[in-house]
């Protein structure tokens, strides 16, 4: 299989796309709740999928799912498909609210997890227990994996970003941007294409370092090389860090809220103040970031001069969640208005729309990555 497209959505399903011609290939009811992410294995061989409050793994490829057969109609496959009820091959229980970010190691070893519950876990995927857990104070809302080093990045509503160590040191840095924030541009927004300056400082601390009121972190990313981390509000405001010049804090003796020599690079409002900003992930190739709107907007910025290069328009719904393809040359987005959208990046142009969902389209996954 070389491509594999899915998206789930409020109305409890989990929809496989053939991408080029966009057909929907299956669908698979998610018995619990709303699906909130989606997650494929390295392998292409089992899609997670995180309600509220389990995950639960399907195989991608299995016979009793409601493949399309091509001797059937349209109309029938797709009454045949809304009927079809695949099995779980692992129910991953333990959170007890609502899953709102997961991800695979690279090697497909172990999945990771966050929760409004205020934990991440790791699960190894050998049964349905957790085999760690971390507590982080408040609600998670987002959660990565530092691929360099064996560490978990969160970002939580009480405005945090926090550095676990999954060797067993626990959390190894907070950092709470919205509150201490020194910058190599001063703490100024970047002041690329279509750019809204940041809100000026509320106050200084004794400190010298920048205090503005505490927000809700919605998404952390980061890239593939190590080299950039992103932390991004619920207001639209994205906190840029240059991880590589931090010291592994795993190898200390340091205390848990020690804070960080992680560099501060920028910072900037991806969105207009009234907007929300839903989601933000940085593409493979580490060059772009795309953030998510209220607005109806996905924007990609320049990870290197942090100027935005294009903004998607997604007919003025919200765009929840976005998913690059292995080449960064192709991106699927979400939205409110039932539909998913292809886009080219080269000519900012949507070359394909899937329609199916009755609801939000709440997460898209795609893996499209040789194996």
């Amino acid at each position: 299989m070389s491509v594999v497209l899915a998206t789930g959505g409020f109305d409890h399903k989990i929809r496989f796309w053939d991408a080029p011609s966009g057909t929907c290939t299956r669908i698979i009811k998610f018995p619990d709740s709303q699906v909130n992410k989606l997650e494929i294995t390295p392998d292409k061989q089992f899609i997670a999928a995180a309600g509220n409050p389990v995950i639960r793994l399907y195989e991608i490829m299995s016979s009793s799912s409601g493949s399309s057969n091509p001797s059937v109609s349209h109309a029938q496959q797709a009454a045949d498909n809304s009927t079809m009820q695949q099995q779980a091959v692992l129910t991953l229980e333990g959170h007890t609210s609502n899953v709102t970010s997961i991800g695979f190691q690279k090697d497909g070893r172990f999945l990771y997890s966050a929760s409004e519950d205020g934990t991440v876990k790791i699960w190894d995927l050998r049964n349905q227990n957790y085999s760690r857990s971390f507590d982080c104070g408040a609600a998670v809302n987002s959660v990565t994996l530092r691929t360099d080093r064996d560490e978990l990045i969160s970002a939580d509503s009480n405005g945090c970003v926090k550095v676990w160590d999954l060797g067993g040191n626990g959390c190894l840095t907070t950092l709470r941007p919205s509150v201490d924030w020194i910058s190599t541009d001063g703490g100024a927004a970047a002041s690329g294409a279509g750019t809204t300056p940041a809100a000026a400082p509320k106050h200084r601390s004794t400190r010298g370092n920048y205090f503005e009121s505490t927000v809700t972190m919605q998404a952390v990313d980061i890239s593939e090389d190590s080299r950039t981390l992103v932390a991004i509000t619920n207001h639209g405001v994205v906190y840029v860090w240059d991880p590589s010049t931090g010291v592994n804090l795993s190898n200390d003796n340091a205390d848990s809220d020690r804070t960080s020599d992680i560099c501060p690079i920028t910072k900037f409002r991806a969105h207009a103040p009234g907007y929300y900003c839903l989601h933000g992930r940085i593409a493979p190739d580490c060059r772009h970031l795309v953030t998510c709107g209220s607005d109806g907007l996905a924007k990609l910025w320049d990870t290197t001069t942090w100027e935005l290069t294009e903004t998607l328009e997604n007919s003025k719904t919200w765009v929840y969640d976005a998913a690059f393809c292995a080449d960064s040359s192709y991106l699927v987005t979400s939205s409110s208005d039932h539909i998913a959208r292809l886009w080219n990046l080269k000519t900012a142009d949507v070359v394909r729309r899937y329609h199916g969902h009755q609801g939000t389209v709440t997460c898209v996954a795609l893996n499209d990555a040789s194996v």
